[in-house]
């Protein structure tokens, strides 16, 4: 088991600054290219499909690798891999922000897809290890849940500012001096690790797997656009997907130290937080992408003026995380969540209602903003609580690694089937009322799913209950019933 050292100890108050600083990274990379491509696809010479992989390769080695991720945090320690994970995200920033070919931009992107993989389910694990339960973690898993979905809706404001003023290389360069001082921080901020049990084992084939399998899952997903539904390519990617995965539980189930320990799953908060995770991405992602649409492709607005128009989902996350980190503690996660994924859900009817051909910025963007990002804000204290409840200090990498993984599926699950859905009711249309239409039934879409979210959540969490007496793996695994809260043989420390 790899320890940290002390949350209290010197040079601790730059650990938050730098896990914030992982969060706000790992998302604003997701998206802020989106609004550059044009002017990659001009300079370097991409075709009109091979430019999408600017985005997917990212997607692709960030989805497929965060279980992998998250294990080296537990197998080798959380400095190690967090140190690690910059230098590369850092290295391929420099390097992607230099390509001169499109072959070298897609490569740097994948790398970076890499770094983050480490770099996001680490962040996580050391909240949970650094900061004691109460209004601590809560303030800390706030400020972490805000930073995340302010990385996103930042990325798309900064790439359409930074693409106009300082040209496209600009959005890639950018992360060289943050994560450079990322680096510099981590050194006095974040604890050493140190040993003090054996060290686990890697599982090696488990980790080929699970990779092998969500990268062609969401290889399989991020090409429904140009692959539909229905043929033979993507059927076949998701059912080697299928099997992949199937052979990855298998295998998992069998191991003595898993990549991913079955049982873990059988601890209802862990569960519920992760079926909570996957249906809500699904439905705030692709809100992000449409909403983007809807302001440049119906309302006319330029790339720099619709990345503005994110400043209130950005204020409303904040507003959303502060007031989950106050009230956690008296309402518990179960209340939380609910109330946080109905709040988003209604934001999400408001949108569907509210967009149209003449719609306004005040009451098309700006009220269902507010409402869509105050809930969705309220859910990430509840949710990274619950994601690591009752969770051994020596597995929080792991379960880290499971709520990114819920989190990156869910998001791509989730845009390639709203978009598939908005594409059927334009018709291959192109005007404003068309656009619209399909637009706002993905929103109507979306609120479903932030719906269900809070439906799942409502029926599977249940107050987390003592700890019970050490067992093996086995012994863990060997239960047939679903745990009301913390995992057989696991006890909570600060000090991992």
């Amino acid at each position: 088991m790899v320890n940290t050292a002390d949350s209290k100890s010197s040079g601790a108050r730059w650990l938050l600054p730098v896990l914030l600083t992982v969060q706000f990274l790992v998302s604003l990379d997701m998206s802020v290219v989106n609004i550059a491509l044009p002017d990659i696809g001009d300079d370097l010479g991409f075709g009109a499909e091979s430019l999408l992989w600017v985005v997917n390769a990212y997607a692709l080695a960030f989805g497929g690798l965060l279980m992998l991720g998250g294990r080296l945090a537990d197998v080798v320690g959380r400095r190690r891999t967090l140190t690690a994970g910059f230098a590369v995200f850092g290295l391929a920033s420099l390097v992607g922000g230099l390509a001169q070919t499109p072959g070298q931009l897609v490569a740097a992107r994948a790398v970076q897809g890499a770094g983050a993989a480490a770099l996001a389910p680490v962040a996580l694990a050391l909240i949970t290890v650094n900061y004691a339960a109460g209004p601590a973690r809560s303030r800390a898993l706030g400020l972490w849940g805000a930073a995340g979905a302010l990385g996103g809706a930042v990325g798309v404001m900064a790439g359409g500012l930074l693409t106009d003023v300082a040209g496209w290389r600009s959005v890639m360069l950018i992360n060289v001096p943050v994560v450079l001082a990322a680096l510099l921080l981590s050194r006095h901020g974040v604890p050493a690790d140190r040993r003090t049990g054996p060290a686990p084992r890697l599982d090696v084939v488990g980790a080929l797997l699970v990779t092998a399998g969500m990268t062609v899952l969401v290889l399989g997903l991020v090409r429904t656009e140009t692959y539909a539904w229905g043929s033979g390519t993507t059927l076949g990617t998701l059912a080697a997907a299928a099997a992949l995965l199937g052979a990855f539980a298998a295998v998992e189930s069998r191991r003595r130290e898993p990549l991913l320990r079955p049982g873990l799953l059988r601890n209802r908060p862990v569960l519920s937080a992760n079926a909570f995770a996957l249906l809500m991405s699904s439905g705030q992602f692709a809100a992000f992408y449409f909403t983007s649409l809807y302001l440049q492709e119906v309302m006319s607005y330029g790339p720099t003026r619709a990345g503005a128009a994110f400043l209130p989902f950005c204020a409303g996350i904040v507003a959303g995380s502060a007031i989950s980190a106050r009230k956690v503690g008296r309402f518990g996660e179960r209340a939380l969540l609910v109330t946080g994924g109905l709040l988003g859900a209604a934001g999400f009817v408001w949108f569907a209602l509210a967009v149209g051909p003449a719609g306004t910025f005040l009451g098309s963007v700006v009220g269902p903003s507010l409402v869509a990002s105050v809930g969705i804000g309220m859910c990430f204290v509840p949710l990274g609580t619950a994601a690591t409840s009752g969770v051994a200090a020596e597995e929080t990498g792991m379960a880290s690694g499971l709520l990114n993984s819920s989190r990156q599926l869910g998001g791509s699950l989730g845009l390639a089937v709203l978009v598939t859905v908005a594409s059927g009711v334009t018709g291959g249309g192109r005007g404003p009322g068309a656009l619209a239409d399909g637009y706002a039934t993905a929103f109507g879409v979306a609120a479903a799913l932030l719906a269900a979210a809070a439906a799942a959540t409502a029926v599977l969490h249940r107050a987390p209950t003592r700890p019970r007496p050490a067992q093996t793996y086995a012994q863990q695994d060997s239960s047939q019933n679903l745990d009301d809260g913390v995992d057989p043989g696991v006890s909570r420390s600060t000090h991992g």
